[in-house]
């Protein structure tokens, strides 16, 4: 079936959220989808890795969805831009991260991955840190976004194979994220027309770094959103052998309207 005839045919969005807080004392990840309230078939996803301090991470997380919530509720997708409203949304969300830190001894960051879809089935995606986006056709990954990592920044360079980052010592350091004193990186990407069987999915990297994109495509192909969400963060759990960070992730899915 072409775009343009999908485009007549009925679909829905079937979406599904998993957070754990893995083996970490605290929760500093937070995940959320949020559907339009006047237009169906407009929903906003985001996950927050939050980082700094055992509440200052969880503070910015937070921060990064209250302000997700605010912008898209203002959203009108047949007269706003949607990259406008990711742009807005991530630059909003680190200064106000960056005000939060003038008020706490923590010094709050956060990751941020979100995509938004519009009715008319086209999508957006952004991200600044290592959480990340992907989008499935079928179990086949079209893209994935690049993470803003000194690792990342080895591979870019042929410096390092993407099987050797994974368990790099320095794995875990950003070039770029919310709250920091330099301006995030603003990496936008669109995805002109979503067609059945298509899947977004974004998640920190408490669950991303135990799968290869091959494996997450089998899952989110062969399961409905919220079952491809609990096996990835069970899958994950067990992999992790007990030192396993915070995870969240994000599914959506579109399906024809049977």
């Amino acid at each position: 079936m072409t775009p343009t005839a999908q485009a007549a045919q009925a679909f829905r969005l079937t979406a599904a959220t998993g957070l754990h807080r893995g083996d970490r004392a605290y929760q500093q990840d937070q995940v959320e989808i949020i559907t339009h309230a006047r237009i169906k078939g407009c929903a906003l996803a985001i996950v927050a890795d939050g980082m700094g301090g055992k509440s200052g991470g969880r503070k910015a997380a937070d921060q990064v969805l209250l302000t997700g919530r605010q912008i898209f509720e203002r959203y009108v997708p047949q007269q706003d831009d949607p990259a406008d409203l990711l742009r807005q949304l991530v630059m909003e969300a680190h200064l106000m991260i960056k005000l939060t830190a003038i008020t706490a001894e923590e010094e709050p960051h956060s990751t941020i991955a979100a995509f938004l879809v519009n009715p008319e089935l086209d999508a957006w995606a952004v991200h600044a840190g290592d959480s990340r986006v992907y989008h499935f056709r079928g179990a086949e990954m079209l893209r994935r976004t690049l993470d803003h990592s000194f690792v990342q920044r080895l591979v870019d360079e042929g410096r390092l194979s993407e099987e050797a980052a994974n368990t790099h010592p320095q794995s875990n350091l950003l070039t770029g994220c919310l709250g920091t004193q330099a301006d995030p990186p603003l990496a936008l990407w669109r995805i002109e027309r979503l067609v059945f069987g298509d899947t977004l999915l974004a998640c920190s990297d408490g669950l991303w770094h135990y799968f290869t994109p091959k494996e997450i495509g089998a899952i989110v192909h062969a399961l409905p959103p919220r079952e491809a969400g609990e096996m990835l963060i069970s899958k994950a759990r067990q992999r992790a052998r007990g030192g396993g960070d915070n995870l969240s992730v994000a599914l959506m899915r579109v399906d024809p309207l049977k």
